[in-house]
C-alpha cells in the first residue's frame, strides 16, 4: 500500500506516493525523474547512489524515501545553478575526473560533503574520503586532482567574498601621519 511522502528535494517539497519499503534511490530516479543518482550495485558498496541528505554524503540505497520525510535531499541536479557548474564539477571537467560517468555523481556528491568539512585536505584524506565509491575506469588520479582543484577554487571564492575590514589605526599613528612623517 502506498502512502504520500513529501520529500524536500533540490530545495522543493515534492509529494509523491509510495511503497514504505521503496528506496530513495528508486524514489529519486523512477517518480521524481532524477536519473543523476545512479544506482550501481544495490549493496551500498558502489557510492554511484550517493546524494545529501541534510548536507551529509548518504548511500541513497539504504535509506527509505518514508525515513527522509523532513530532510533535506540534494542530488547531483541540484549543486549547480541554470548558469554555472559547481565548483567541483567544473573541477571534475577540467581534471579529466571522470571517464564513463558512472560513477561521478556519487563521487562529487561525496568531495562536496567532504570539503564542506574539510576544505584544506591532502591527497591522502581525499583518497580516504572517496574510498566508499567504486571508479573501474580511472586509476583515481584524475579524481583526486580533481577535488584538489575544486578545494582550492573554493578556498579561494571564499576569502575573496569575505568583507575587508580596515584595521583601527592609533592615535599616535594618526599624529604621526598628520605630521607627514613616513615610517
Amino acid at each position: 500500500m502506498k502512502r504520500p511522502v513529501t520529500l524536500t528535494v533540490n530545495g522543493t517539497d515534492r509529494t509523491v506516493a509510495v511503497e514504505s519499503r521503496a528506496l530513495l534511490v528508486q524514489v529519486l530516479r523512477d517518480d521524481l525523474n532524477l536519473t543523476g543518482t545512479h544506482i550501481g550495485c544495490d549493496t551500498s558498496q558502489c557510492g554511484a547512489c550517493t546524494v545529501l541528505i541534510d548536507g551529509r554524503a548518504v548511500k541513497s540505497c539504504t535509506v527509505l524515501a518514508v525515513q527522509c520525510e523532513g530532510e533535506a535531499i540534494t542530488t547531483i541536479e541540484g549543486i549547480s545553478t541554470a548558469d554555472s557548474l559547481h565548483p567541483i564539477q567544473s573541477a571534475f571537467w577540467e581534471k579529466h575526473g571522470l571517464q564513463c560517468g558512472f560513477c561521478t555523481p556519487g563521487m562529487i556528491m561525496t568531495a562536496v560533503d567532504f570539503l564542506a568539512s574539510n576544505p584544506d585536505p591532502s591527497e591522502a584524506e581525499i583518497r580516504h574520503a572517496l574510498e566508499g565509491n567504486y571508479c573501474r575506469c580511472t586509476g583515481y588520479q584524475n579524481i583526486v586532482a580533481a577535488v584538489q582543484l575544486a578545494a582550492e577554487t573554493m578556498r579561494a571564492a571564499q576569502s575573496s567574498s569575505r568583507p575587508r575590514t580596515r584595521q583601527p589605526v592609533s592615535s599616535s599613528a594618526r599624529a604621526t601621519e598628520a605630521a607627514g612623517v613616513v615610517a
